[in-house]
C-alpha cells in the first residue's frame, strides 16, 4: 500500500521517470487489503462422511516439512509456512531489484465427538487430506430381566 497518489502512466517521453517507483507500482497498485486477505490463505473443503470428516486443503508448492497439523481441545489447526531463500548461484548476478516472499497461513476448524487417536493426514499433489474419524456411539441399551 502506498500513500502517494495512484499514477497509471509511468512511461513519459519514452523512459521511466523513476525505475524503483515503476517496480513498486507494478507490484503494489490495485492491491487492496481485501485481496490480500483472500490471497493470504488457502482453500479448505470439509466433507461429512458417515464415519469421518474429510478435510482437503489446497497447498500447492508446499512440502510436508512446511506444513503443521495440530489438534487441541476440539480445534484442528492447519498451518503452512514458506520462506524463499537466496540461491548461491544467484549471488553472482547483478540484480537491480530483487524480491523474496515469506508467507504463513493458518486455518482453524472445530470438531466435536471425534476419535482423536485415529486421525491421519497425507500430502499428495499439493492437496493435504486429513481424515478425522467420528466417535462410534456405543449403544447403551441394556436388557432388563423381569423377575
Amino acid at each position: 500500500m502506498s500513500i502517494r497518489p495512484y499514477e497509471s502512466n509511468l512511461l513519459r517521453d519514452g523512459r521511466f521517470d523513476d525505475f524503483y517507483d515503476m517496480i513498486d507500482s507494478f507490484f503494489n497498485d490495485g492491491f487492496t487489503p481485501q485481496r490480500a486477505m483472500r490471497s493470504a490463505s488457502f482453500k479448505v473443503d470439509v466433507i461429512d462422511d458417515e464415519n469421518a470428516y474429510k478435510i482437503e486443503a489446497e497447498l500447492p508448492g508446499y512440502s510436508k516439512d512446511e506444513i503443521d497439523v495440530d489438534f487441541e481441545d476440539g480445534r484442528l489447526t492447519i498451518s503452512a509456512e514458506k520462506n524463499e531463500e537466496v540461491n548461491e548461484d544467484d549471488k553472482e548476478k547483478n540484480y537491480i531489484h530483487r524480491e523474496r516472499k515469506s508467507s504463513k497461513m493458518v486455518r482453524r476448524m472445530f470438531f466435536k465427538d471425534i476419535d482423536e487417536d485415529n486421525m491421519s493426514a497425507k500430502l499428495d499433489g499439493g492437496i493435504l487430506e486429513i481424515t478425522v474419524p467420528k466417535k462410534v456411539d456405543e449403544k447403551k441399551n441394556k436388557k432388563i430381566e423381569i423377575e
